[in-house]
């Protein structure tokens, strides 16, 4: 059961195909916590170039998933309501397994601290269980999106 459709979704982020990397929020707490999926599917047009033979999901763009989230879960917030979040930067940032087509990502992110329009939030993507990557993402709110 999804709270928050792609239709949904287009509304609070700025990002369009090919970068917008969520397709549903499964649970939202407005500047808390987050819990999202990215279907993983063999159209994506990163798979082109990695790799051809052995298609794998860049370890950034699962990172760049997890800050969609963290941003879903700050532009939430009535005071950050159609503004942008921007990424300000990740630390212990670590992969563990291989994303390929016919994935489900399930995107975790809390965040830890929120101040002055800029907050800390943890990460976690899984699959079927299992954790293919972890991040803390730093966020920036900045102005009204044009």
């Amino acid at each position: 059961m999804s709270i928050m459709n792609i239709n949904e979704i287009k509304k609070i982020l700025p990002h369009r195909y090919p970068f917008l990397l969520i397709d549903r929020v499964e649970e939202l707490i407005a500047g808390e916590r987050i819990i999202c999926k990215k279907n993983v599917t063999a159209n994506e047009e990163f798979f082109n170039g990695h790799f051809p033979k052995e298609p794998v999901m860049p370890g950034v763009l699962i990172v760049e998933a997890l800050a969609q989230a963290g941003a879903i879960v700050l532009l939430s917030l009535p005071d950050f309501k159609g503004k942008t979040a921007y990424f300000g930067g990740m630390d212990k940032v670590k992969f563990r397994r291989k994303v390929v087509p016919g994935d489900t990502l399930k995107l975790e992110v809390e965040i830890l601290k929120l101040r002055n329009g800029a907050g800390i939030g943890q990460g976690v993507a899984t699959v079927e269980g299992k954790k293919v990557a972890e991040a803390q993402l730093t966020f920036m709110i900045g102005g009204e999106v044009l």
